[in-house]
């Protein structure tokens, strides 16, 4: 009923993979451009020595947040808390 057996993939060609990667890459190109573009262009006053404190206490605090869901997403998942819910009736011959 089911074949069992993995079938080979056919290979992915050098156009298919080109087709993809130089617009990709013409993109990536662009948005560094623009970025450049953009940094060197609009120029402001300078940043106050309380604006650079504030910078770094939002990225010490995005820091502390990320790494702490992570640790709990790897606490969770090693500790059995992501498994469905089992029943009693599931013990059962």
């Amino acid at each position: 009923m089911f074949d069992t057996m993995a079938k080979p993939r056919k290979s992915t060609s050098l156009a298919t993979i080109a087709f993809i990667i130089v617009p990709l890459l013409a993109a990536l190109v662009a948005a560094i451009w623009y970025a450049s573009r953009a940094w060197t262009v609009l120029s402001g006053p300078p940043m106050p020595a309380v604006g650079y404190f504030a910078m770094t206490l939002g990225v010490v605090f995005s820091l502390v947040v990320g790494i702490g869901l992570m640790a709990l997403l790897f606490y969770s998942s090693r500790h059995g808390y992501d498994e469905a819910p089992h029943t009693e009736d599931d013990h059962l011959p």
